[in-house]
């Protein structure tokens, strides 16, 4: 009997294809991303907030331009939709009417269910968040066992590929310390292999309100740097910023956190407290070599107000922010 003659690809018959993000460098379309951290180091609160801005064709952080606004599908498996995602996605501001979800009344959602990759040709969605990630292995799966974790992660990986649309992955760390980052992820190390992007969450000790997402893994560009964004009761969700932090000082707590948008706020709480003159105000965050778009960040951060005199604009803090 004679073999059956092997199937051979040339390289040079390959077409090549330029990998389009939906923020570069952190998340690419048609790719697998995973975002990970402890419990409570504000994982969701930070991809909320990216899907807030996404339904809005609103500019992502530190980007100069803006896409026009996007369907979002996003799952989750352990908050409720009515009581809390959807409140958090309206105080953020998102267009609620963009966001959606799959029904799993009648059939729980897997990471290879074919009802995400028609959900994504029925809506044009572009983004797809499964939260967490270890919720949607399926029945059976054991998310140690690499052999069990891959052919499922590859099918997802390939409904991404076809469908252009990029998909998140929100996942808990292991409560093991001292070990590389690499390590950390809940379950097998295939995750994070099979991921393109990975993006660690975390709070550095030196102010809990403040917290850090690193770029911890980057197969299609170079790292990116870490961004900052503070989460508490008073303020709700604030961007921050580029910062200097590392994967390893998110990991270990250890560090301190100083961005051009908090730069700008400390600047703003000192010249705010009388009105002063929107030039004068540039001007002085020029001389900190501080952008227009991030004193407007601090501004909006701070709450401060714009108030016309005679015929120029002021700005001033309220009362409750002297």
């Amino acid at each position: 009997m004679q073999k059956k003659k092997t199937r051979l690809i040339r390289m040079s018959d390959i077409p090549t294809e330029q990998v389009q993000w939906l923020w570069y460098p952190y998340i690419p379309y048609g790719k697998v991303t995973i975002i990970q951290g402890d419990p409570g180091e504000g994982k969701t609160s930070f991809v909320l907030a990216i899907v807030a801005l996404l339904t809005n064709g609103e500019t992502l952080p530190e980007e100069d331009t803006a896409n026009p606004p996007i369907n979002v599908i996003y799952q989750s498996a352990e908050d409720g939709l009515a009581d809390t995602i959807k409140p958090r996605l309206e105080q953020l501001g998102a267009d609620c009417s963009r966001v959606l979800v799959i029904d799993e009344a009648d059939k729980e959602l897997t990471l290879c269910d074919e009802r995400l990759e028609q959900a994504v040709q029925e809506t044009g969605a572009r983004l797809i968040v499964l939260d967490p990630l270890q919720a949607y292995l399926g029945d059976g799966v054991d998310m140690h066992r690499a052999n069990e974790v891959r052919p499922v992660f590859k099918r997802l990986c390939a409904i991404s590929e076809r469908t252009g649309c990029a998909v998140i992955l929100i996942g808990h760390m292991n409560k093991a310390q001292g070990l590389k980052s690499s390590y950390r992820g809940l379950g097998s190390i295939d995750f994070r292999a099979a991921a393109r992007s990975v993006l660690l969450v975390g709070r550095l000790k030196s102010d809990p309100s403040v917290r850090v997402v690193a770029h911890d893994k980057s197969s299609l560009a170079p790292e990116g740097k870490s961004i900052a964004f503070s989460l508490d009761a008073e303020n709700g969700f604030q961007w921050k910023g580029y910062c200097d932090t590392t994967v390893d000082e998110v990991l270990s707590g250890i560090g301190s956190v100083q961005t051009k948008t908090m730069q700008m706020e400390t600047k703003l709480k000192e010249l705010l407290k009388k009105p002063v003159s929107v030039e004068e105000v540039i001007k002085k965050a020029k001389e900190l070599g501080i952008s227009e778009r991030t004193v407007s960040i601090a501004k909006k951060n701070l709450g401060a107000q714009s108030v016309k005199l005679g015929n120029q604009w002021y700005w001033q803090l309220s009362d409750s922010r002297m």
